[in-house]
Formats: structure tokens, sequence, C-alpha cells
């Protein structure tokens, strides 16, 4: 097949004239915008009380949103399939950025996972989200057989080394994100679930054989009786709870939040959709909820009209990180799950994470311009 003359069709199409899914667009925009708002609310009182700008935190976010911006503008424009040429090499450079990590990485609250280049403070964990998309995409196109070889030397232990790596941060969510995002691909792809929930269930025996550490275990604990040690492991949960309770419906007000000032530790990043609630209520909780099942109805729907299986799985599975991680930091902040310490995608502080974020989201446009260019020529193609 080839594409006929006339005056109808171009010769040549780019990618930079088809149009990409507004509605994703749109919602990201918004997640961004709140998000940046949110932050200088959630973070203007610990920089003054520090004695910092108070928009410090902003303005480094609107320097990662703006590398961000930039990356998804490139992506949005570079066809998404010749980037199965750069997945090694992208995965190669994030294990190498892992294991920078664990030699001089940056120590924060016990957990090692950040390295600083020059001002720059990166998160490498951060970027092994679209690599194990990326490689699992790559493998799983043809057909989902797990036992191949090249499949386990291209993807397999390139994303078991990734994994390890960040599992000895030690960063237990982005181990479960990971691993969540690899079954999600590998069952789209017509993997056996039969073999899925055999190794679901041989992984749960194993960890209970081999018991939980203690921290970890705490943190069941903590999650179903936080008042036992309120001042304590409880505490973080318990904050957040009466951030909600405070908001109620309507919320008391952008930049009111009292539960930010003294009480919720880390407002910004991880308990920040708890600072929502309580500035903006009940209704400000349901828009960005509502944000995130916008993203994750267009994602899937992209990957629904795509046309080859690379693309089908490269946007589910980053549709599928990007909106479990969102509802994921949720359901924390609500007490639905036990703390994990993920932060919220676009709306959270840091710049490795909405960076990536971003540019996963690039990627979606890329794969939904390619559909539109289908849906538009495609009933004007003549067999040669």
């Amino acid at each position: 097949m080839s594409y006929q003359n006339n005056n109808l069709i171009p010769e040549k199409m780019s990618m930079q004239n088809m149009q990409s899914d507004r509605p994703l667009l749109v919602a990201v925009i918004f997640l961004v915008v709140i998000g940046l708002m949110a932050i200088f609310s959630a973070s203007a009182p610990k920089c003054i009380d520090m004695g910092l700008n108070p928009a410090r935190f902003l303005i480094q976010q609107i320097f990662g949103v703006i590398v961000g911006v930039v990356g998804l503008r490139f992506l949005a424009n570079f066809h998404y399939k010749k980037l199965i040429a750069y997945t090694l090499p992208f995965a190669a450079f994030v294990i190498v950025m892992l294991i920078l990590v664990k030699v001089a990485g940056t120590t924060v609250n016990g957990a090692q996972r950040w390295i600083n280049i020059g001002p720059l403070s990166l998160q490498p964990s951060e970027f092994a989200k679209p690599a194990v998309v990326m490689l699992l995409a790559g493998v799983f196109c043809k057909d989902a057989n797990i036992w191949d070889n090249n499949k386990i030397v291209t993807a397999f232990i390139p994303i078991l080394i990734m994994i390890a790596l960040i599992f000895t941060q030690p960063n237990l969510s982005m181990v479960l994100l990971l691993l969540a995002t690899s079954v999600a691909i590998y069952i789209c792809a017509g993997g056996s679930l039969q073999l899925t929930f055999g190794g679901i269930g041989a992984g749960a025996l194993l960890l209970f054989l081999k018991g939980l550490k203690s921290y970890q275990s705490s943190r069941i604990t903590t999650w179903l009786h936080p008042e036992a040690d309120p001042l304590g492991a409880g505490y973080n949960i318990i904050q957040s709870l009466v951030a909600f309770a405070s908001g109620g419906l309507y919320g008391v007000g952008y930049g009111s939040s009292k539960q930010k000032l003294a009480w919720l530790p880390e407002a910004h990043t991880d308990f920040i959709y708890a600072v929502i609630g309580e500035e903006h209520g009940f209704i400000g909780c349901l828009l960005i909820i509502c944000l995130f099942w916008t993203i994750l109805q267009r994602g899937f729907l992209i990957a629904v009209k795509c046309q080859d299986m690379y693309g089908k799985l490269l946007a589910l599975g980053l549709t599928f990180s990007i909106c479990f991680q969102g509802f994921l930091n949720m359901w924390v902040a609500s007490s639905f799950v036990p703390a994990t310490g993920v932060p919220m995608p676009f709306i959270s502080y840091g710049g490795s994470s909405i960076m990536v974020s971003l540019w996963m989201i690039g990627i979606l446009l890329n794969i939904s311009k390619d559909n539109v260019k289908r849906v538009r020529f495609g009933n004007v193609r003549s067999i040669q």
C-alpha cells in the first residue's frame, strides 16, 4: 500500500501537522497548574521557617515543568516507533544512574534516592518508569512468551537490575509500581493469567516466609491502628485525616490550611493531596480524581485505537504507570492503604517526577497523533 497523489494527500506527512489528543493535554495542563498552586501554598510556610524565599520550591518546580514541557513537545513530534532503537541505551543510562546513587547518592530521611549534579538533584528511580514500559513493550509486541532467551537478556535482566537497585535504596513503593506496571503490560500482551497469579502467590508466600523488615511491618500496623502511636508512627496519617476532615465539602480556602503550618510533615510532597483536601474540600479532591480518570480513559482509548501492538503496549504501560501512582498517593493520604512515600504525578513537588511524567505524556500524545493520521487518511489509500 502507498499514499497516492493527488492533491488530497501530501507525499510526506509530518507528525507535527497532526492534532494530538486534546482532552488528555487539557487534563495534564490543569493538573500541572493545580500542582504549582498547591506546592506554593504547602511549601511557603516551611520556606519562611527556614529563612528562605517563600517561593523557592515553586521556582524549582517551575524549572522542572519547563524542562518537562520541552521534552513533551519533542516527544510529541518524535515518532514513537523510533524509541525502540533507544530503549536499551536508555535502560543502561538508568542503571548507571542508579549505581551512582548507591555510590555517591544523597540520603534524606534514611533513604538514599537522589544524586546531585551541580545545582540539580535527580531521582533516577523516576526514570525507571518509562524505561521498564519501553523494554516490555518492545519484547511483548510480538508475543507474550516470557521464556524466550532474547527477552530475558534484552528486557528482563535490565528490569531486574533496576528493581534490585531501587529496592536497596530502599524504595519499596517504586518497586511495587514497577512490578504492577510490568504485570499489567504482560496481561494485556496476552500473557497467561495462571502464570501471573501463580507468580503473585509465590511472591506473597516467599514474603510471608521471609518476613517483612521491621519498618515495613510497622507501616502495616500503623495503618491498621494509627491511634496506637499518635505522636510517633501514626502521626502523619492522623494529621492527614484531620486535614481532610477540616476541609469538609468546600474547604477552608486557598492558602488557609492549618495542618501545613506545623502538623503535617511532607505537606508539599507525599501528603500534598491532604493539603488540597483541607483548602479545597471534597470538591477539590473530586476534581483531582476526575482529571486523573480523564488521563486513564484517554490513555486507554489511545491504546485501543493504536494499530500496532508496540504502540498499544507503550500507551497502556505509560498510562497505567502515571495513573496508578496518582491514585496510590490518594489512597495513602486517605489511609486506604499503608504509607508508601510515593509522590503524586504533576502535583507533588519533585523535579524528576514532573519531568518524567510530562515526557511520558509526550509519548502518549505522539501515539494519539498517529491514530489521527490513520483515521484521517486511512480511507483514501490505494493498493499498488
